[in-house]
């Protein structure tokens, strides 16, 4: 019996997902956040079932899974997709779709009809890269229950046009910013908000000041939770290896092992074996080369 099995019987009990009072209790309750960025049915299933509490469904997949130089690039169509993959293979973990760059940015009107379709398609909650210049977004998909999680700290869809891929929060003066815009979209009504990369004095004090689940990545480990990108965990995405993920497994290898030795035992004949192969009944296959017999 596997780890999820055994704590959450999911074989044999209906799941029912997470939803926004189930991860704000987890808070509560001192218990961490395990969130993992995901990207297709098959591997959401694996997460789900190993109990993972929220899959956020990242833009990142326009590098990860397009090839893509950065998040920006990623269409709104194509993070429709992903999410309708991901939301159909998970039964128990928070879906949270990241509205891409420029499907929010115009406006109220704009975040409010594009949230909607990720909703549609599955997803449980969307989340919004930016301070308090999205204050107003934020109330308003609330209102009509939508629940939204912020994203402050590095901000990968614009870092590149700014100061790059830097730590945040290293002097007092951006502490107190990032503290002021961390309190703000708690009060807009984010459920929960990702740092990424703030040093991890600063997201020690603001997970310890907000009621809300403060979810690091790259931020240290008093955050309420973490999340990584699952490609980086397994070692397959090999473009990029940021310093604050950790990797449980090299399937990058493996694969690659995998592929060859397929290729090996095409290019040699030794695929497909007959145990691999679908054959007739004899006594049928005996009346077929008597027909052909008649014809030749």
């Amino acid at each position: 019996m596997d780890c999820y099995s055994e704590n959450y019987n999911y074989s044999n009990t209906i799941l029912r997902k997470n939803n926004v009072n189930d991860i704000l209790s987890l808070k509560k309750k001192g218990e961490k956040i395990a969130v993992l960025s995901a990207y297709d049915y098959c591997t959401s299933v694996i997460c789900d079932k190993a109990g993972v509490d929220i899959l956020l469904v990242g833009d990142s997949a326009g590098m990860v899974m397009l090839g893509y130089e950065r998040t920006a690039t990623v269409g709104l169509e194509e993070m429709l997709v992903f999410c309708k993959g991901v939301s159909m293979g998970t039964k128990r973990a928070m879906v949270v779709a990241d509205l891409p760059f420029g499907s929010y940015q115009p406006g109220t009107g704009a975040a409010l009809e594009n949230a909607i379709r990720f909703i549609k398609v599955g997803c449980d909650a969307v989340k919004l890269e930016g301070g308090s210049e999205l204050v107003d977004t934020i109330k308003a998909l609330v209102a009509v229950g939508i629940p939204v999680m912020g994203h402050i700290g590095l901000k990968p869809q614009t870092a590149s046009l700014w100061e790059g891929y830097k730590v945040q929060a290293k002097t007092k003066d951006s502490s107190m910013k990032l503290i002021a815009e961390a309190r703000a979209l708690e009060q807009a009504g984010v459920f929960s908000i990702v740092l990424e990369m703030v040093t991890s004095e600063v997201a020690k004090i603001i997970s310890k000041n907000l009621s809300i689940a403060v979810i690091g990545i790259g931020s240290g480990s008093d955050c309420d939770g973490q999340i990584l990108v699952l490609h980086d965990i397994l070692g397959v995405y090999e473009n990029i290896r940021p310093k604050f993920a950790k990797r449980y497994a090299d399937l990058s290898d493996s694969i690659f092992r995998a592929v060859t030795g397929y290729r090996t035992d095409v290019k040699s004949g030794k695929f497909p074996e007959d145990q691999n192969v679908f054959h007739m009944d004899p006594n049928e296959y005996r009346e077929l080369q008597r027909e052909l017999e008649k014809d030749s």
